[in-house]
């Protein structure tokens, strides 16, 4: 976790989620112990669901935290979060949250600001809580800053979780763990285009795949040529000659529709309008972009002509 500073009038939230046994205790406790998280102040502990590992009463001790058990999302109130504030006085706030709430209602007092969410996920167990509760799945992950996976051991395709994981949580970064501790080099999938062509066509049904990876491998994709078709959208808030050509994908279910696309820029821009279907050939940088965060792709266009619609959305 983060060292932190935030302003005096809000108490910073660590948020932990996961499922049951994922190992969220754990790392909490190991956290705990650890110089740089140590503070003067107090610290509350809600713990929203109970596994097999306990707190370490000593640990919690030394490190002045008091322990809280929620056992009803109901409970989970504002108002009595605010009143536990009042009776513990925390400088900090621990929750470890229960992965089978949906993590979309949770509400804090104004008082409180969620400061770093990290997601456990018991990789033995991630097919089955994918293929069986996918919503709770994407309500933790989406926005947190880390997901740990750990339990990897004996798993090959590394790469297609972590394209999936990745689908799903855009912005935070993906760590993969065994017995031995984190897994430095997870090997490369068989792409289904061929990244040493002079120009990389990207079929329909590959798109999502591209996106990704493309997110995620500067090093692959710096300075190629890529061709995909793709719906246009435009935004006043976009310099001139810009448009984002993408594709909506369904990371979760249909009621979570996403737009996938890279900023690009093209001399045909202004003359484009947004739903517009369109064939993009375009050089690949990045560069830095707000929306990013940071740096991302940015593509520079060679062409842009009309194509027809893809009716199908983009699927993980």
């Amino acid at each position: 976790m983060n060292n932190y500073e935030m302003e005096e009038d809000f108490i910073p939230v660590f948020l932990i989620d996961g499922f049951l046994e994922a190992g969220k205790t754990q790392f909490l406790q190991f956290t705990m112990d650890q110089d740089y998280f140590q503070t003067d102040g107090k610290t509350l502990l809600l713990v929203c669901e109970e596994g097999e590992n306990e707190y370490d009463e000593q640990l919690l001790k030394r490190s002045k935290t008091s322990v809280v058990y929620i056992d009803s999302l109901a409970d989970m109130t504002p108002e009595r979060l605010f009143e536990l504030e009042l009776l513990n006085n925390p400088e900090r706030i621990l929750i470890e949250w229960n992965g089978m709430w949906n993590l979309d209602k949770l509400r804090l007092p104004d008082s409180w600001r969620i400061y770093q969410q990290i997601t456990i996920i018991d990789m033995s167990t991630f097919d089955l809580y994918s293929a069986n509760m996918k919503p709770l799945l994407y309500s933790m992950v989406r926005d947190s800053e880390l997901v740990i996976c750990n339990r990897c051991d004996g798993i090959e395709d590394l790469s297609g979780y972590r394209r999936t994981l990745k689908a799903m949580c855009q912005r935070g970064e993906i760590v993969f763990e065994d017995s031995q501790g984190e897994i430095d080099e997870i090997a490369d999938e068989d792409l289904p285009y061929d990244v040493s062509a002079d120009v990389i066509k990207i079929k329909p049904e590959d798109y999502g795949i591209w996106y990704i990876d493309c997110m995620d491998r500067r090093d692959r994709y710096e300075g190629k040529v890529v061709e995909f078709t793709a719906m246009v959208l435009k935004s006043p808030e976009f310099p001139r000659n810009y448009f984002v050509p993408g594709r909506m994908a369904m990371t979760c279910c249909a009621d979570d529709m996403t737009f996938l696309g890279f900023i690009t820029k093209a001399r045909e821009a202004k003359d484009l309008e947004t739903k517009q279907w369109v064939t993009v050939r375009a050089k690949i940088a990045y560069e830095f972009w707000k929306d990013y965060d940071g740096e991302g792709p940015v593509l520079y266009a060679e062409s842009v002509t009309s194509a027809q619609p893809i009716r199908d959305v983009v699927q993980f």
